[in-house]
Order: C-alpha cells, then sequence, then structure tokens
C-alpha cells in the first residue's frame, strides 16, 4: 500500500458522497417496502428472488458467492427461513459437507406475490428518475465498476 494517501478531489468526493447516499436511501426505501407489503425482510426477498432466479435450488456456497455474505450471515438467514417455512436445506449426496437451499412452494409463492410490488417501488423511485440514455450509462458504468472490482483483491 502506499504511504502516501491519495486523497479525493473535491469533485471526486461529492460523487461518492451523493453514490453512497443514493445507494443507502434507495436500499432502505426498497427494504421498508418490501416489508411493509409481503412481511418479509430484505434479506428474505433477496435470497428467495436469487433461488427462484436459479430454478428455485442452490448450492449453500454458491448463494454465499452471489450475494457476497458471509458464510455465518447465510447460514442465520437460512436459519430464519427454514422456521418460517420458505426454504429448506437439503444435504449434497455427492459432497457430505455440501447443502442445497431449495425454495418451498410457500416460498416461491412469497416471492411471487411481493416481486410486483416490489418491481413497482424500483420503478417509481429508480428507474422513472432517468432517461433511457441514463439508464443505459448508468449500467455501463456499473458493469465497469464490477469488472474492475473482481480484478482487485479484497
Amino acid at each position: 500500500m502506499n504511504a502516501t494517501p491519495r486523497w479525493l478531489t473535491s469533485e471526486q468526493q461529492a460523487a461518492w458522497d451523493s453514490f453512497i447516499r443514493m445507494q443507502e436511501k434507495l436500499v432502505g426505501r426498497l427494504s421498508r417496502r418490501v416489508q411493509a407489503d409481503s412481511g418479509m425482510s430484505a434479506s428474505d426477498y433477496l435470497v428467495l428472488a436469487k433461488l427462484t432466479e436459479t430454478g428455485g435450488r442452490m448450492r449453500f456456497m454458491d448463494l454465499v458467492k452471489l450475494l457476497e455474505w458471509e458464510k455465518s450471515r447465510m447460514s442465520h438467514q437460512i436459519a430464519r427461513m427454514t422456521k418460517r417455512g420458505l426454504v429448506n436445506k437439503e444435504e449434497c449426496p455427492e459432497d457430505g459437507r455440501g447443502a442445497f437451499i431449495i425454495a418451498t412452494s410457500a416460498g416461491v409463492t412469497a416471492i411471487e406475490d411481493a416481486a410486483p410490488r416490489h418491481v413497482e417501488h424500483v420503478r417509481r423511485l429508480f428507474i422513472d428518475a432517468l432517461t433511457q440514455d441514463e439508464l443505459d450509462t448508468f449500467a455501463r458504468i456499473s458493469k465497469r465498476v464490477l469488472a474492475h472490482m473482481e480484478k482487485q483483491p479484497d
């Protein structure tokens, strides 16, 4: 690491602060809406959305990597969701240490009921604020930052 910090310019700091504030406010509002609309936490919604997007069944560690969560966080989340009947955990016959997480019919119904309202909130709070050109630019920038992050050490 460099001995001298590479401080942000005022313009860079303003861009960073705006991005962080937007992201925190957007995630906070969407989390509160999903809870109010469906009774699910944002984490419940995210896990069920990713499971159902991939056919309703996923290896535990693949889900951990996809969501970029710690194993312990995912374990606690899955335990809570299992108690509520939203998912099941099934041991992997080929790998004694591995497990599959499976969306139950109740979990599938919960995400199917919640998704239309969630997408409407995403549209209202984010999509509708931007033109198509701005959305295209935002998508390109996001992909560039994600690709750059993949090349960087944690």
